[in-house]
């Protein structure tokens, strides 16, 4: 074999591993960011953005200003697009048994292991699933951090399927018609919490 066909033959396997490397990081960001991109393809999207200190500081004091933690079974708290869990998981550090319903499902892996390292596994569940088609009626607390066009909509869920007298907090964005029996106002921290059937 001559010194130009083995220069021609080792430049075409380096190319071609260059080649296999690069689509397979390709398939492999692909993969990896879909579940972020795909709500945008929703016809209500909720993205992603994480729950600051204060605004957990403020969901964790409007449920104490709404009666506090109650005995179980009423103690059951579902957070609505519960993202990386840190709102399931700072209410299980503070008594109640929470939940969390998200779409992403990087974002509900990444909630049971913080869940496991934070010590509270035994309290939460989290759940891969659509909340227009989750059931909420077994709750008696349910937090949202909300967007301001799917707010309408959500108020007409919670209506219908909410068990009497379950405290509704909502953050960032109030509910349209529901009056609400406390306010935190502290600009992208608020919160606003609702009482079903009050």
């Amino acid at each position: 074999m001559s010194r130009e066909t083995a220069k021609k033959s080792s430049n075409s396997v380096s190319g071609k591993i260059l080649l296999a490397v690069t689509g397979g990081l390709g398939v492999a960001i692909t993969c990896i960011s879909i579940p972020f991109v795909a709500p945008a393809f929703r016809k209500i999207c909720l993205p992603y953005v994480p729950a600051t200190p204060a605004q957990i500081t403020n969901v964790l004091t409007a449920l104490q200003r709404a009666g506090g933690v109650p005995k179980p079974p009423r103690n059951l708290l579902l957070d609505i697009g519960s993202g990386d869990g840190r709102i399931v998981i700072a209410a299980a550090q503070n008594g109640y048994k929470s939940h969390g319903v998200e779409l992403n499902r990087w974002l509900v892996h990444y909630s049971r292991f913080s869940a496991a390292r934070a010590g509270v596994w035994r309290d939460v569940s989290f759940f891969r699933r659509d909340l227009w088609r989750f059931g909420i009626s077994q709750y008696s607390h349910i937090v949202i951090f909300g967007v301001d066009c799917m707010m309408e909509e959500l108020e007409r869920k919670l209506l219908a399927e909410a068990q009497d007298k379950c405290t509704i907090v909502a953050c960032r964005f109030p509910f349209p018609t529901l009056r609400p029996a406390h306010t935190i106002d502290a600009g992208i921290d608020s919160v606003w919490t609702y009482t079903i059937g009050s």
